[in-house]
């Protein structure tokens, strides 16, 4: 099986009110255990590549991981660029293979956004690759992406049947109070995504798939992990789940998930290397990590997607 674009995957999630993982991807342990997990589970799947992570691990390199496990699982799998933020990284990902590219010029004025999106949408629809836009902006820090919260912004419903019409781009991903990174929040307290805002959006956007950037939602036992071998992250971590499932049944086609993938990597390393201080083989300590993504991901992909048993 080809790798797919996500225009079937997100039809069919709208109408089933479940979720697409986009999962970002950084070397082969990663992929394994996404892979693995949403094979066991027989989800649909969106690997998605940062511009960071096209500078560490390479293009070809990635590419290459991917149609492996395309191979190896036989599911239906999209590339995605996540955060492009040029034409011309756009262009290369999709001269280079991928399937889905984001344009996001969400830091840009109104108009400026529409027209740098608009020229990547056009560019991708000849050559049968979707894009993803953005209108809103995120607060937070990943890869290149840095809004601090003075600068985020709410996504306004009334801007988004003109910026559709105009750009045609294929979803939209909007701003309704997530965050990039690993958001931290005292105790006691949780972020609210704003619900009213995504459903004025659905109301007129009807049937128009829309992605949620900055999803983080760490298991608590992750973070307890993480401190207990040298880490300083107090406090639970993330958008609730429970909002995240919602957002799922509603409008919300694809989610975004970075940086528990990180978290779950980085705190079984630190366990494994505290315990068994005299080992050296990194297979040996990136065996336990790969399992630690995969069990994440199989929870995310019943728990919070919804989208086990449909692919």
């Amino acid at each position: 099986m080809p790798l797919v674009t996500t225009k079937e995957m997100f039809a069919k999630a709208y109408n089933g009110g479940y979720a697409i993982g986009a999962f970002n991807v950084n070397n082969m342990e990663i992929v394994q255990g996404i892979t693995e997990a949403a094979k066991e589970l027989q989800a649909p799947l969106i690997l998605q590549v940062s511009k960071g992570a096209r500078a560490y691990a390479n293009h070809t390199y990635l590419i290459k991981l991917v149609e492996a496990a395309i191979i190896e699982t036989g599911l239906p799998i999209a590339l995605h660029l996540d955060h492009g933020d040029s034409f011309e990284t756009c262009k290369s990902c999709i001269d280079g293979g991928f399937t889905s590219v984001m344009i996001d010029a969400s830091s840009k004025p109104f108009n400026e956004n529409i027209e740098i999106t608009r020229k990547v949408v056009e560019y991708a629809h000849e050559r049968g690759v979707v894009v993803e836009a953005e209108l809103g902006t995120l607060a937070g820090i990943e890869d290149e992406v840095k809004v601090s919260a003075e600068d985020s912004s709410y996504t306004r419903p009334e801007e988004v049947e003109e910026f559709v019409s105009r750009t045609g781009c294929d979803s939209l991903a909007i701003a309704i109070g997530t965050s990039h990174g690993a958001y931290k929040f005292k105790p006691g307290t949780k972020p609210q995504l704003r619900f009213d805002v995504l459903e004025e959006v659905s109301k007129r956007l009807p049937g128009f798939p829309i992605v949620l950037h900055g999803a983080s939602s760490v298991p608590q036992h992750l973070v307890e992990k993480i401190n207990k071998y040298g880490g300083a992250m107090p406090g639970a971590i993330g958008v609730p789940e429970d909002q995240l499932r919602q957002a799922a049944s509603l409008a919300v086609c694809k989610i975004n998930i970075d940086s528990d993938l990180r978290l779950a990597m980085t705190a079984t390393i630190r366990e494994f290397l505290a315990l068994h201080p005299d080992k050296f083989d990194p297979r040996e300590y990136l065996k336990p990590a790969r399992a630690a993504i995969k069990e994440l991901v199989a929870h995310k992909i019943v728990d919070v997607l919804g989208c086990d048993h449909k692919a």
